[in-house]
């Protein structure tokens, strides 16, 4: 027990430590809304939102890839800009001391509504389905038996608790009536505590039953910035193994003039610049071994129904739609590209794929149009001699399951098929992920996931990439989606400067040297998973920590891959083969990136230090 508490005591001081370095107590999110404060590492959940409505149960609040924002980091204090029907709010969320946050809330109005203006904090049930809420004054205190969240207003303030959706929640007027030009401020202290969980987790591998391969981390290179985006490419290529690739076809270069022929003119030495760089990447990533998706964005103006100028982008999605009549001349534009790659660059295309075509970034398909073009441009490229399978899917998101069932369901569409994809920027519940994995078990196909990441918006507030709760979010995702999904790769959107592992050297007007970001430790920390390896079954009795497990049992090489969400604690992690005598273990957090260590193996056996709110990963080779 004393050692047992020396044990506890260290990781508690270098937790400190580590919200000092990172000032990681309080998770914003760029959009404002925050969704707790750590104490000590613990997380003491609530989710607040600004936002505007005429009665607390009709309020219209932010919430993710929904309304404009900006989001940067000050010091302690993370501050966001953002409008909710044309009101607009600055909010100053502040870090003070072990548990205390201050925040600060400016609201002004450039619109007059018969409504008010809120700051509200949803309490979900699991901690607060028996709080007691008390409002006096400029005091609100919300106490449940592990949750003691204590409110200090800087004045008074009409506040309420109402039900929303069966979630407790309090609302707090900001601003009473919106007129033009109306405005206030208000400050609220909020000190949060709560039960500490130091309590060790029970992580528990079961070798007996391999699951489906994964070859390995891949990543995107959809040349967009030729100025930064070469320096990271090479930075990313050096020092992660990347075990797969998704390229770009600049389909609308290639093909401008529909009677023109795309391979002549390209012979002849009139291949675009972007069509040029674009296969050099796809061979650069053959040469380094790795399979090569191959992924169009834009069509020609020639392949596309109707005026193209008749088309509005909205909200960025151009949806466009393919001629009907043109499906043939279609069809040779696209395998002429890969014919091109092959004859002259060496390169052949493990798969294709319109990218989004269910939302139509920016070719729109609908479900019955996307089994069509499997099916039909799939027997093109085999009379052809063109081995390209395509991905069913390629999603937006996992929301839009439906969008392959006609696909799915259609066996003259099932020789095509290379293997069933999805991008995991929202949706990701565990039922929607197993709806996806047993898609691709129905078929017998891999799944891939064509884009990882977590918030398709973020281009938008560039500075939360540099965010420690931003790469806690992203890891989690990556290690619930290689337990639940067992996906063939998960491809990381972009390992270019784009949504960038890097930080510096201009990337989104950073300064200072090019440098690795925390997301940046993470992503390597699971690709040094052994080489294709099988997905291990592996189960965690903590909620607060997410598993997954691989082995390649032919070289007896195995990983595990934990992320504490909670406070520090240990991990008594069973099921190890026999033959492992000892793991390497690799610590990944605001302090450290991939710091090392070595722990025996007993009997199958080894207990491991978790660091609050860390990714930490055991290998064995």
């Amino acid at each position: 027990m004393k050692h047992l508490f020396k044990r506890t005591a260290a990781m508690l001081a270098g937790y400190a430590l580590c919200m000092l370095a990172g000032n990681a107590q309080t998770e914003v999110m760029a959009w404002s809304n925050i969704t707790g404060i750590r104490v000590d590492g613990e997380l003491i959940d609530f989710e607040s939102m600004l936002g505007v409505g005429n009665t607390t149960d009709n309020i219209l609040s932010t919430h993710k890839e929904w309304q404009t924002s900006n989001y940067h980091r000050n010091g302690n204090a993370q501050e966001v800009t953002t409008a909710v029907r044309n009101v607009n709010f600055f909010q100053r969320v502040t870090d003070l001391e072990r548990g205390l946050v201050k925040v600060d809330i400016d609201v002004k109005s450039d619109t007059t509504l018969k409504q008010s203006a809120y700051f509200s904090m949803e309490l979900p049930a699991e901690h607060y389905a028996d709080a007691k809420v008390k409002i006096g004054g400029k005091k609100i205190s919300i106490v449940s038996s592990s949750r003691n969240l204590q409110l200090a207003l800087s004045k008074s303030a009409k506040a309420v608790v109402y039900n929303n959706k069966g979630v407790k929640t309090l609302a707090i007027q900001l601003l009473p009536t919106l007129k033009k030009g109306a405005q206030s401020s208000l400050s609220i202290q909020i000190k949060a505590d709560g039960k500490i969980d130091h309590e060790d987790v029970k992580v528990a591998l079961d070798t007996e039953h391999p699951g489906n391969l994964f070859t390995g981390f891949g990543g995107n290179f959809r040349l967009q910035n030729p100025r930064l985006d070469p320096t990271v490419i090479d930075y990313c290529l050096k020092n992660l193994r990347v075990a797969y690739g998704r390229v770009e076809l600049p389909w609308r270069n290639w093909q401008p003039n529909e009677n023109e022929d795309p391979i002549a003119a390209a012979k002849a030495g009139n291949l675009h610049a972007h069509v040029k760089e674009s296969i050099e990447m796809a061979q650069r990533l053959k040469a380094q071994g790795m399979p090569v998706i191959l992924s169009c964005w834009f069509p020609p103006e020639w392949a596309i129904d109707g005026d193209p100028k008749s088309y509005k982008r909205k909200g960025g999605v151009q949806a466009f739609k393919l001629d009907p009549q043109k499906s043939q001349q279609i069809y040779k534009s696209l395998a002429d590209y890969m014919k091109f790659a092959k004859q002259v660059y060496g390169v052949e295309f493990a798969m294709f794929s319109f990218n989004e075509s269910d939302l139509g970034i920016d070719v729109l398909h609908t479900p019955e149009e996307h089994n069509t073009f499997i099916k039909e441009f799939g027997a093109y490229m085999a009379s052809q001699n063109l081995p390209t399978k395509l991905l069913l899917g390629d999603n937006s998101d996992a929301t839009t399951f439906d969008f392959i069932l006609p696909g799915l369901n259609d066996p003259e569409t099932l020789p095509y098929i290379g293997a069933v994809s999805f991008h995991s920027w929202r949706g990701c519940d565990d039922e929607t992920l197993r709806k996806w994995a047993g898609a691709a078990k129905q078929i017998n196909v891999p799944l891939i996931v064509g884009e990882g990441s977590t918030d398709a918006a973020a281009h938008r507030y560039a500075e939360i990439f540099n965010e420690s709760t931003f790469a806690l979010y992203e890891i989690n995702l990556y290690t619930r989606l290689c337990s639940i999904c067992q996906p063939l790769s998960i491809l990381q959107w972009q390992l270019t400067s784009d949504y960038s592992l890097l930080w510096g050297a201009g990337i989104y007007r950073s300064e200072g040297e090019l440098r690795p970001t925390q997301r940046f430790w993470n992503i390597k920390q699971l690709a040094s998973t052994p080489a294709e390896s099988l997905a291990i079954p592996v189960t965690s009795s903590k909620n607060t920590v997410n598993c997954a497990a691989f082995g390649n049992i032919a070289r007896g090489e195995y990983a595990v891959h934990m992320v504490n969400n909670g406070a520090a604690c240990e991990a008594v992690v069973t099921g190890i083969p026999q033959n492992v005598k000892e793991m390497t273990v690799y610590v990944t957090n605001t302090v450290d990136g991939m710091k090392p260590s070595v722990l025996k193996v007993e009997n199958g056996t080894v207990r491991v230090a978790l660091p609050p709110i860390s990714f930490v990963t055991m290998i064995s080779k």
